[in-house]
């Protein structure tokens, strides 16, 4: 019976809740993955779940923020000028966004000071986990052209290209 290895060809179905910061927890319909197991990265606590396993064995397992969205930074949270933003653009709880001098400018709008805004320059899914149920339903060898295509993809998902 094989395992899930390296350059394995897995399938797993999975049922995918994420917790939210404020405390709300967001569930998602089941759905299914296929990917060359070591090859096509995975976040890590889901790779060290899948190790090993077989064919119909399930889990759950808690995926921390910081190997999805990253950790949410309080110094990331700035107090700035309202000089220079479009006004009918800050509102309070909203994201703000807007190019300037070629770059994207983004972040929540916490407050509306008189003359400043208190701006949380995180990403906007900082600080949130996912748990999941998951259980593998197909292992089988991949190819020589699978596990060639999976590094390609995984080359350009690493240089932003995918």
């Amino acid at each position: 019976m094989d395992s899930v290895q390296i350059e394995k060809m897995v399938t797993v179905t999975y049922h995918m809740m994420t917790h939210l910061t404020d405390g709300t927890i967001k569930d998602h319909p089941e759905e299914a993955i296929t990917f060359v197991y070591g090859v096509e990265r995975q976040v890590p606590t889901l790779e060290r779940a899948l190790e090993g396993c077989h064919v119909g064995d399930r889990k759950s397992i808690t995926i921390p923020s910081g190997e999805i969205y990253g950790e949410h930074d309080p110094r990331l949270i700035a107090e700035i000028p309202r000089k220079g933003f479009l006004k009918q653009r800050l509102v309070q709880g909203q994201y703000y966004r807007q190019m300037k001098k070629g770059k994207l400018i983004s972040f929540k709008v916490l407050d509306l000071l008189p003359h400043t805004v208190r701006a949380d320059f995180n990403d906007p899914l900082a600080g949130i986990e996912v748990s999941m149920e998951l259980e593998v339903t197909a292992i089988r060898d991949a190819s020589p052209e699978e596990v060639e295509a999976a590094r390609e993809a995984q080359v350009k998902r690493r240089i932003g290209c995918a």
